[in-house]
């Protein structure tokens, strides 16, 4: 699909495609034409050229997102393309514009918006090489580092040193990047370059580091707080982070995978979930909760009747949610505000298919993501799944990976599927007949690719078929064996893989020397 372009961002793509002839001409462009020219810049992947343009940048504030957003004279979003050479060319062209001694008292650059950019799977760029959210942050913190050493060392124009830029950026912190990190945060108070972080997400950090960037942040800023892998955030510690730090505008938050366990509670522990609760309930903005595999059996209103605004995204999967959770769930004012539902890991159609059917319809006005993998939702079940979302009419995500269906089964859905007019993203399970007869579920990792790969290749034709029959080219069908994509774990993923083997040697090591003292 070609998107039309204006005659002005034809020319703007004509005066930036000759490098030498734009870095020389930039001081003579009307200031209103410098988005049109970084667009064009960016579409090209002329990095000299964006260099130039954000270190000459004239105007008040920079947001990336509306820059490579849908413009009159290109209609195309190019805000997901994360491509290596533009983004790098943008960070350096930053520091520049500090530098930069020709206009210091003409500067008028205030904000530098560089949040909420989308990482994705496949890149249109030239180079193919992309900045993820792991990078931008360690690149930013290391200009920022490098800035205030220049300015300690060489001599510069006064005006420098009474610039202020805030900086809006989504940082990712882990071990290797957190030292680079933890300098710009402490002193960026004598930095022109002001680093202000709106989202954070933190894998692989012990608590007293996480605690310490946590700390040098302005929370009052933070809107998205995840934490994620191998930060060992027991019950006390969660009591801590929130009874000691305050998040006003937080709108969303991920706690750490298998954190909460009421299996094993004591009264303390109940005293402490309760506290949490009731933290949670003082977010006022808190809108996005994410819990993933915790065991909260019968907590769940305990932890969500607190919050005082409704939730519009809610993953609570694999956390053994018992029938009293669900229908607090259903009944609850959060189930008509639901936009995106995570409730993979639960046997919905034995333990609470009124329940679940019930919840369903309450958001199947606003839901636009649902994920139900691993739910022993069989070919018995198709014909209710249907009724209950036939009424999803915004539903843009449908993922049920690890259900038992048939091909059959699969063919009847997809037909249904079709006519959801905002579906855009299908993730279906390998139909359960190209597996070996007597194959369980939910099936082990070590036997998921022991299917008839032939057989599946004929069946996925066959349900992409019925997509082209029914004019929907737009709906992506996918089988994502191991999980969706995801652009965080892949950029770190050797960090995160040797954190495992260190965890899993130490472990080895505790047990060896606790069976040598038993013996």
């Amino acid at each position: 699909r070609t998107t039309m372009k204006s005659l002005r961002f034809i020319s703007a793509e004509a005066f930036v495609s000759n490098v030498e002839f734009a870095r020389k001409r930039l001081s003579a462009v009307s200031h209103d034409l410098f988005p049109l020219l970084f667009k064009a810049s960016y579409l090209l992947e002329q990095g000299e050229v964006i260099h130039d343009l954000v270190e000459s940048w004239p105007l008040f504030d920079f947001n990336i997102g509306k820059l490579l957003g849908p413009t009159l004279d290109y209609q195309e979003d190019l805000s997901h393309r994360t491509c290596l050479v533009c983004l790098e060319s943008c960070l350096t062209g930053q520091k520049k514009n500090v530098l930069n001694q020709s206009a210091v008292y003409k500067k008028k650059l205030k904000v530098v918006d560089l949040k909420k950019k989308k990482d994705v799977e496949v890149q249109f760029c030239k180079c193919k090489k992309t900045m993820g959210r792991w990078a931008r942050t360690q690149l930013l913190s290391k200009l920022c580092s490098e800035l205030l050493v220049y300015l300690q060392q060489e001599p510069c124009n006064p005006g420098t040193f009474e610039i202020s830029i805030n900086v809006l950026i989504d940082l990712f912190v882990t071990e290797r990047n957190y030292e680079l990190v933890a300098q710009a945060l402490l002193k960026k108070c004598n930095c022109p370059l002001k680093i202000c972080c709106v989202a954070f997400r933190s894998d692989n950090l012990t608590l007293q580091k996480f605690f310490y960037i946590i700390r040098q942040k302005k929370t009052c800023l933070l809107r998205k707080l995840e934490i994620v892998h191998n930060v060992h955030l027991e019950m006390e510690k969660k009591k801590m982070l929130f009874n000691s730090i305050h998040f006003p505008l937080l709108m969303s938050l991920t706690l750490p995978k298998k954190k909460f366990n009421v299996r094993r509670f004591t009264a303390t522990d109940e005293q402490m979930l309760s506290n949490i609760g009731e933290k949670m309930g003082e977010m006022t903005q808190l809108t996005e909760l994410s819990m993933p595999f915790s065991i909260l059996t019968g907590r769940i209103e305990k932890l969500l009747s607190p919050l005082k605004t409704p939730l519009k995204m809610l993953d609570v999967s694999n956390c053994s949610l018992n029938h009293a959770d669900m229908a607090f769930l259903a009944n609850s004012f959060h189930a008509n505000h639901l936009e995106a539902l995570d409730l993979s890991g639960h046997n919905i159609p034995e333990l609470y298919p009124s329940t679940f059917f019930k919840l369903l319809s309450h958001c199947s006005s606003v839901l636009r993501s649902l994920t139900l993998e691993d739910c022993n939702i069989q070919d018995t079940h198709v014909n209710m799944l249907i009724l209950g979302l036939s009424p999803c009419q915004k539903l843009q995500e449908f993922k049920f990976i690890g259900n038992a269906l048939s091909s059959q089964a699969l063919k009847h859905l997809f037909t249904f599927l079709c006519e959801l007019p905002m579906l855009n993203n299908v993730e279906f399970p390998v139909p359960r007949d190209c597996y070996p007869v007597g194959t369980t579920y939910p099936i082990e990792d070590a036997s998921l690719c022991r299917f008839d790969h032939q057989k599946y290749e004929r069946v996925a034709e066959e349900l992409n078929l019925i997509l082209l029959q029914a004019n929907r080219e737009d709906v992506k069908a996918s089988t994502p064996l191991f999980g969706s994509y995801d652009a965080v774990v892949q950029e770190t993923s050797n960090e995160l893989g040797a954190f495992l083997i260190k965890s899993f040697k130490e472990t080895l090591e505790k047990f060896t020397s606790s069976f040598n003292k038993m013996s």
